[in-house]
């Protein structure tokens, strides 16, 4: 049994642009779990943007991080002592306690993840909430039809890296994304599935779009707000849908930001614009699963990772996350005892 493990603190609330003064890094006594409790040595933890809005004391549909608290979020670890016998030591779990080292929570929290078909950390990505965010504003909220031609903002990102794959499932007939530099714009077109990518750091953002679908879009998937939801609305087809997913390119501000000038657009082309959450669409979950296994096993699901070692470089990869640094789904990885 580890007597010590370490775990990652908010210690002040950020004003713009998080640093690594904001956070500590604490080691912590390890309790023994409880009766219906198991202890978790977790092996893989992820950092997401929506961890950003949480670092504000403000009220929203997830509630903020408590100052010098660990922080939460989802991993996925190895049972290494149980008071549950439905869940055994060595079965490997995922659960909402990531930003440590080793977590203690309820065996009704800790769901059983088959390493058999994927390995564990794609439970955090591609099989897990990440890619039913993807499957949820494309099924649901902007619902992709036969033919559709699709956009898909932040497209290298955890979301946009699988949503191509999805959107192709529901027949889109093109799919374009937009990405921050050559490389990923590269790797867009030929790894992630999409038919054309646009390189926003290029800065011809609107004209690059419209080349890329000179007849319109019909569904966009928003993960970046502000100048990406401008250029949308410009190009988008008459009763066309938009997916609005997270607004990255906004979380650090620290002043109002205003909205796109054209929203008006959305009036005479009867747009339909829609904010979603994917906790709201956990129903979604088994029958994306199926899918998604499916897709992951004859090797047409991406599941791009970028992957930081250690609980110590955990802050850098998060605020780098923010930055674009990442390709994929943002993970941090723990060292096995």
């Amino acid at each position: 049994m580890p007597t010590e493990g370490r775990e990652v603190r908010l210690v002040k609330r950020p004003v713009g642009e998080p640093t690594p003064t904001d956070f500590s890094l604490v080691a912590t006594e390890v309790p023994d779990p409880g009766p219906g409790q198991v202890l978790v040595r977790n092996d893989w933890f992820s950092v997401d943007p929506y961890m950003r809005g949480r670092m504000n004391d403000v009220k929203s549909y997830v509630p903020p991080f408590a100052l010098d608290a660990p922080m939460d979020g989802a991993a996925v670890g190895t049972v290494v002592a149980s008071n549950a016998p439905e869940v055994p030591e060595g079965t490997v779990v995922r659960h909402g306690l990531g930003w440590r080292e080793y977590a203690v929570l309820d065996a009704s929290g800790a769901d059983a993840v088959d390493t058999s078909l994927a390995p564990a950390q794609a439970y955090l990505g591609a099989l897990g909430m990440t890619g039913l965010t993807a499957y949820a504003g494309l099924t649901e909220i902007a619902p992709v039809r036969e033919g559709d031609v699709v956009f898909v903002s932040g497209a290298a990102g955890a979301v946009g890296s699988v949503a191509a794959r999805i959107a192709r499932h529901h027949g889109a007939s093109r799919v374009i994304g937009s990405a921050g530099g050559p490389e990923k714009a590269r790797r867009l077109t030929e790894e992630f599935g999409y038919d054309a990518a646009v390189d926003y750091k290029a800065g011809r953002l609107e004209e690059d779009l419209k080349e890329a679908a000179p007849k319109g879009i019909d569904v966009y998937f928003d993960n970046v707000g502000g100048d990406h939801l401008r250029a949308a609305l410009a190009q988008m087809r008459l009763r066309g849908r938009v997916a609005m997913c997270g607004a990255i390119s906004q979380y650090n501000a620290t002043e109002p930001v205003p909205g796109p000038d054209n929203l008006v657009l959305a009036i005479g082309k009867r747009l339909n614009l829609r904010g979603f959450i994917v906790t709201d669409h956990m129903d979604l979950g088994r029958e994306y699963a199926g899918l998604a296994a499916r897709w992951l096993s004859d090797g047409t699901l991406p599941h791009e990772e970028t992957v930081v070692e250690g609980i110590d470089n955990a802050v850098d990869a998060f605020i780098g996350m923010l930055k674009g640094a990442n390709t994929g789904k943002m993970l941090i990885r723990l060292a096995s005892d």
